[in-house]
């Protein structure tokens, strides 16, 4: 099978860039043949590109609302479409939604759209929450189905009469299977971790907030992620906590890391379904949590981690000063949080029930069966 995967951006690790790196991987070792569209090449189009997937740069499809460049953009993608010629299209993330559905479209190919989380969830601003709704019902007519990765991305899709049910499934994020790790590390000052770009979707703030509050209890923070971190250098000076955190910057050692780490966090304004969890959780780490959108749906509250409320900096404090005083509850968190890795969240799970929709779509048999996702998939 021939798939085109188009992305808006392919210069960062984001959850949806990595998605369609992993995926496209992953479809090239099962014998089909994918192709990668995006806008801004970068770090990730180059990983691609080293494990000999075709990329095709559109030069003008970027995040931005410009209706000149938008068309530029579709016609780009149409073009290269057109001359690859594959069997469906996947589209992930809002804009490449958008200019990827149209063209697909336009050349009579079938086309699957990927919700990586909804642009009108909660905590997007009202304005852009109607904005977007219009314009996904109308791309959900161009499209021939809607992947969402959480059971809430759906039940909103649903609600918000996106499209109908038979039209969209939830197939929850998976992470590639690495055998669980029996030598960790012990640190004597528990370090916490969040991975996550600075960025309006992420919730800075509220964690500085909560871990000013434990100014004299033991623990370290890193934050790794791209962005403007300034605000939040100054921030933790101003709590007098700057020396209790290490701001990394972006890093690409990720899976390594992780396993040196004791707690992972991510507070979030919203969500679709963070495969940084699950990362976290096949790490063997107790997560803790914001109740957004999908993120619950990994975690096990009072099991492999804590979900805690939005905004809320005291119930967040509450959550890490039971983890970093308790070694015992964090090993058995984290042993939970494996097993739920295990069972629901390998990409082999997520992959095959994506290839699943794809043959359905195109009304041809799996060469082998899918794997059942027993959780989650609806």
């Amino acid at each position: 099978m021939k798939i085109a995967y188009i992305i808006t951006l392919a210069d960062h690790y984001g959850g949806a860039q990595i998605h369609v790196r992993d995926l496209s991987l992953w479809m090239t070792n099962h014998g089909h043949e994918p192709h990668v569209l995006s806008g801004k090449p970068g770090i990730v189009s180059q990983t691609i590109e080293k494990n000999n997937v075709p990329f095709h740069e559109v030069k003008s499809l970027d995040r931005s609302i410009h209706p000149i460049r938008d068309f530029k953009a579709f016609l780009q993608t149409r073009k290269i479409l057109k001359t690859i010629k594959p069997d469906i299209v996947s589209c992930h993330s809002s804009k490449a939604g958008i200019i990827g559905r149209m063209a697909a479209r336009s050349l009579g190919i079938k086309v699957i759209f990927t919700a990586h989380g909804w642009s009108f969830t909660e905590g997007i601003s009202s304005k852009k929450q109607i904005l977007f709704k219009w314009i996904e019902k109308i791309c959900a007519y161009l499209g021939n189905h809607i992947i969402t990765v959480s059971r809430f991305d759906k039940f909103l899709a649903l609600q918000n009469n996106i499209a109908h049910s038979d039209n969209i499934t939830a197939i929850h994020n998976g992470m590639p299977y690495t055998p669980p790790s029996h030598d960790k590390p012990y640190n004597e000052t528990p370090q916490l971790l969040m991975v996550a770009r600075y960025s309006e979707q992420k919730d800075h703030t509220t964690l500085i907030n909560a871990l000013g509050q434990l100014k004299n209890e033991n623990w370290h923070l890193n934050l790794v992620g791209s962005g403007d971190d300034k605000p939040y250098r100054a921030m933790a000076k101003s709590f007098g906590i700057e020396d209790k955190i290490t701001f990394h910057g972006q890093r690409t050692d990720i899976p390594e890391y992780l396993p040196t780490q004791d707690v992972f966090l991510l507070v979030s304004h919203w969500e679709g379904f963070p495969r940084s969890i699950i990362e976290a959780m096949r790490a063997s780490l107790p997560v803790i949590t914001t109740r957004t959108a999908g993120s619950p749906e990994s975690v096990a509250q009072f099991q492999s981690g804590y979900i805690v409320p939005e905004r809320d900096p005291k119930s967040l404090a509450n959550a890490i000063s039971m983890l970093i005083s308790d070694p015992l509850r964090r090993q058995t968190m984290g042993e939970v949080g494996r097993k739920r890795y295990d069972r629901f969240f390998t990409f082999d799970i997520m992959a095959y029930n994506t290839l699943n929709i794809y043959e359905t779509v195109l009304g041809t048999t799996l060469s082998e069966p899918p794997a059942l996702q027993e959780y989650g998939n609806s």
